[in-house]
């Protein structure tokens, strides 16, 4: 099929690269005409495990090519997905002037029938507001389809090549079934592909979002709990886990959600609701653990320094709001360390990936925060180490450096990946999140 995708964010770049993955001539359209000459250039602007290596061989294969040049791309292209950003506005509800304004260059451009696929997160009712804004302009007749992307960040490839689930919001049948051939590839292992009205296609990405933060949000109330009444979060989560009506996914307690996705549905959500007419009590509380939760360590190390940080040096390792990515949007990382900065300490952080971005968003603080180019260079004269993302190659450290290297050997473990016990062991101090 010939494809267009409008938008070279995260959901954009993966979904034009999966596409032609599979036979597809895609155009990845943008207006940032840095971004696109660079995308040429085999560069990637986002940290994706596998993108690089997806978008050379698509593009070497002739079946993947980015442009700025929207018209053009339009006229070429059956399907028009639009994947760009839907960032939260002042009062929470997602920011529809992106999608808007894309759907008003295919309305003035489009000269055959088009199908539009909304790939964006999108409140409800975006479909018929695309769809009208389309047809406002254009006497040419459309489709809008919603479908939204289910794709974890670490992990976006393989959630597009072989999805959990794929869902389709249109109520017409021959545009299903063109999609359905579409997607059909990607579910030769039978996971379900669904096709259902568009307000309940629109409703089911941000619902999947509020379920999976709740039982993040829920499990760090226990760890919490755990903390107060001496009991182990970590035996508390295995028993409930095994539960088959609940399972072991997204109970791992720890510092709070973040990143591009749960914060900024979570809220557009409750604007939904609020639009709507009514409270959803649940997903509130959802969002209020998730902010306090994130500020938990700091607690901690409050705690053990006596409330006395002013002078006092924290190594920190990672940055990430979680691993395999460099996304820091909303990351726990950075209410922490502003919270250290403004206790008075200093802190020396190391990530991966994500220095880059973390220098985006630490400048208000960047005279308290030092850069460092591998991990055991953080812990140097530092009074301590915490433990923020759980990467591959912090579960495993050389323990006796890291002892050797602090002025104080004390571990602040964000993520519960070290073994209390051992840790004593070698004579440190260990401090975990609902571990008793």
């Amino acid at each position: 099929m010939k494809i267009s995708v409008i938008g070279t964010g995260y959901v954009g770049l993966v979904v034009a690269a999966c596409l032609a993955e599979n036979g597809n001539h895609v155009i990845a359209v943008d207006i940032d005409e840095d971004k696109i000459e660079r995308l040429r250039r085999g560069e990637m602007p986002i940290y994706e495990p596998g993108l690089a290596e997806l978008v050379a061989r698509n593009v070497a294969e002739e079946r993947l090519s980015f442009t700025t040049d929207f018209d053009d791309a339009i006229r070429r292209s059956k399907l028009l997905f639009i994947a760009v950003g839907t960032p939260p506005g002042e009062d929470g509800s997602a920011d529809m002037r992106h999608v808007l304004s894309v759907a008003e260059g295919i309305g003035r451009e489009m000269d055959e029938y088009k199908i539009v696929v909304l790939k964006s997160t999108v409140p409800v009712g975006t479909n018929r507001r695309v769809h009208d804004t389309i047809t406002a302009l254009t006497s040419q007749p459309l489709s809008v389809v919603s479908n939204p992307e289910f794709l974890k960040e670490g992990a976006a490839i393989d959630d597009f090549l072989r999805p959990d689930r794929v869902v389709i919001g249109t109520n017409d049948p021959a545009v299903a079934e063109i999609m359905k051939e579409l997607y059909r590839p990607f579910v030769r292992t039978q996971n379900p592909l669904l096709v259902m009205d568009p307000a309940s296609a629109e409703l089911t990405k941000y619902a999947a979002n509020a379920m999976l933060a709740s039982r993040i949000s829920f499990m760090n109330e226990m760890a919490r709990l755990c903390e107060k009444v001496g009991a182990d979060v970590g035996n508390v989560r295995l028993a409930i886990g095994a539960d088959s009506r609940i399972g072991h996914p997204f109970l791992f307690p720890g510092i709070g959600y973040g990143g591009s996705c749960f914060p900024k549905d979570i809220r557009a959500l409750l604007g939904t609701a609020r639009d709507a007419g009514m409270t959803l009590e649940l997903i509130e509380a959802t969002e209020r653990v998730n902010e306090a939760q994130k500020v938990f360590l700091l607690s901690k190390i409050r705690d053990h320094f006596n409330g006395e940080l002013k002078g006092r040096r924290l190594a920190l390792w990672g940055l990430a709001f979680k691993p395999r990515t460099d996304d820091m949007r909303e990351a726990p990382a950075l209410s922490l360390i502003r919270g250290l900065v403004d206790a008075g300490a200093a802190v020396r952080v190391y990530d991966p990936e994500a220095m880059d971005e973390a220098k985006k968003h630490l400048g208000d603080v960047e005279a308290h925060v030092t850069y460092c180019r591998k991990s055991y260079e953080a812990l140097e004269e530092a009074d301590g180490l915490v433990l923020v993302t759980e990467w591959n190659e912090f579960r495993e450290p050389d323990f006796d450096r890291i002892r050797d290297l602090l002025r104080e050997p004390v571990v602040f473990d964000g993520r519960n990946i070290y073994n209390p016990g051992k840790l004593k062991d070698l004579g440190f101090t260990y401090f975990g999140v609902g571990r008793g």
